[in-house]
Parts: C-alpha cells; sequence; structure tokens
C-alpha cells in the first residue's frame, strides 16, 4: 500500500497510472501530463480563472467579483439539485428528493458563509469601487429568481428585469409557471390520502401561495403520527432545513449590506436594506412553521 495520502481529487496523491508516465514525483506523482486530460482541463479552469474583469483600480474589486461568482455558482448547483428534488417529489421517489434537498440545504450553508468573507469589505473600499457597477446588482440574478420561484415566491413584477434577455427570460418565466417545491408537496400529500384542499393542488402556480388552515391540518395528521406517515414527515422536516437555511442567508445578506453601504439604495434601484428588511418577512412554507403551535 502507498504511503501517499490521497483524497477526492487527488490533491498530494498519486494519480491513477495513465500513458503520460515519464516523469514522475518521488512519491509515485505523475508530473507529465502531456497527451493527458488534466485537473484543469476538466473544470475548464482557463474560462474560469480568466472570467475576472476589475473595472476600477482598486485591489478590493476583486473580492467582490469572485464573492458573487462564486455564489452564482453555488446557485447554479442548487438548481440543478432543486429541480432535481420536485421532480422526485412529484414522482413519489422521495428518497431521492430527501437526498438532493439536504444538499440544497448544505449550498445555502455555503451562500451564508460568503458574506463573512464580503464583510471584510469596509464602507471606504466599497464606496470606491461602486462607480464601476453602474447599475448592475445582484438582484438582476436570473438563478436567484429561478430559486425564489421554484421555492414559492411568486411575483410576476420580477419577470421584468430579465426582459432583456429572452434566452434568460424564458428560464425565469417557465420556474414562475410550474408548482414550486411546496406545491408539489402538498400535491404528494393528497396523494397519500391526507385532506389537502383541491384549491392548493389544482391552481394557477403563477400566483403567491396562500397558507390554509386546511393544509396545516393535513401536515398535522403526519406530524401526529410520524411512524405511519415517516416519509411525509420527513419531508416537511427537509423543508424546515431548507427554509431555516434560506432565513439565515437572507439575515446575514442584510446584515452585510447594512454594514458596507448602510441606508443607501440599492446599485438596483432597490431600497436596500429595506427591500432585504421586508424580504426577511417571506415565508416560503407557511404551514410547516405555523402547526408546531398546535403539536
Amino acid at each position: 500500500m502507498s504511503d501517499t495520502p490521497s483524497c477526492p481529487f487527488g490533491y498530494g496523491a498519486a494519480p491513477a497510472t495513465t500513458a503520460a508516465t515519464t516523469a514522475e514525483h518521488p512519491h509515485g506523482a505523475q508530473l507529465d501530463f502531456s497527451g493527458d486530460m488534466s485537473y484543469g482541463d476538466y473544470l475548464g479552469l482557463d474560462a474560469l480563472l480568466s472570467a475576472q474583469h476589475p473595472r476600477s483600480p482598486h485591489h478590493d474589486e476583486m473580492l467582490f467579483i469572485v464573492q458573487h461568482q462564486t455564489s452564482e455558482l453555488w446557485m447554479k448547483l442548487m438548481l440543478h439539485e432543486l429541480r432535481a428534488a420536485i421532480a422526485a417529489v412529484a414522482a413519489d421517489q422521495l428518497g431521492s428528493a430527501f437526498k438532493m434537498l439536504a444538499r440544497v440545504s448544505r449550498i445555502m450553508e455555503q451562500l451564508v458563509h460568503a458574506w463573512d468573507v464580503l464583510a471584510t469589505m469596509t464602507p471606504p473600499e466599497y464606496s470606491a469601487i461602486r462607480p464601476y457597477l453602474a447599475r448592475s446588482s445582484g438582484f438582476q440574478s436570473y438563478q436567484y429568481r429561478c430559486i425564489e420561484f421554484l421555492l414559492g415566491n411568486k411575483q410576476a413584477e420580477l419577470l421584468k428585469p430579465h426582459a432583456h434577455r429572452p434566452e434568460l427570460l424564458a428560464q425565469v418565466d417557465a420556474a414562475w409557471r410550474a408548482p414550486s417545491l411546496y406545491d408539489e408537496s402538498l400535491r404528494l400529500l393528497a396523494r397519500r390520502g391526507l385532506p389537502v384542499p383541491a384549491s392548493h393542488t389544482e391552481r394557477d402556480w403563477t400566483q403567491p401561495y396562500v397558507a390554509s388552515p386546511e393544509v396545516e391540518a393535513a401536515w398535522l395528521v403526519a406530524y401526529r403520527a410520524p411512524q405511519q406517515h415517516w416519509e411525509l414527515y420527513q419531508l416537511g422536516e427537509e423543508l424546515t432545513d431548507l427554509e431555516d437555511a434560506f432565513r439565515l442567508w437572507r439575515f446575514r445578506h442584510l446584515t452585510t449590506v447594512q454594514r458596507i453601504i448602510g441606508d443607501k439604495r440599492g446599485t438596483g434601484g432597490t431600497s436596500g436594506v429595506g427591500y432585504l428588511r421586508q424580504m426577511l418577512d417571506v415565508v416560503l412554507f407557511p404551514e410547516i412553521w405555523t402547526l408546531r403551535t398546535a403539536l
């Protein structure tokens, strides 16, 4: 057995033997990758690491760019998992859905901690680069808008910031028109025999969700007999974990923005901290939270 430590992507470890073995590290690590696919080739690092183009002469702009680019990469993965989880719930494949939803919650935790890095930017440092941002803003992120819509926060007016890019608008519009994760969860409860009203299983999916005492009563059936309705009970807790993580992300976003720009308006035209504070009041899966009082 080799004394060389291993890790998932071979950092510091000897990779599997390939055609390129003409040069080797004393511990057996391959050094010549001519003719082979390398780590950088597989990950497309040339394109990824050349995508940072600061527009100002200020040192701190690189932090601002990398922070938001990495967040968009995490959101790309989140959408990949979230769409698959919704499809799995719709197909009664809850084992797969639970794994994907747990992963979405962990991704959200990564996004929460990303604010810790951005918070090292001081108000004067941000003020120096802000003029170079023009009207660009995270409010315009089409991936974030898709996430909001897939989680049920449907607002038709939020399609407008993407109207200038028809190919992106099509993706956001599709998320707006589709049943959300919570919609599909309620349809699942109904298929399992729980008393979810038809008003919440067949409706106009583009409309904002409206909480219902009848839906809370249906969830309570599962929560009062978890052994009998174990999968539905677990689904409820996966939704709780996800919204809990999302709330933390929103709160950390608010505090970071307030720390850096105070009460100034956002570059995208929002009220800044005021808008973010309003978003803290948005509840995605309301009956999952209110049922706890009744237990």
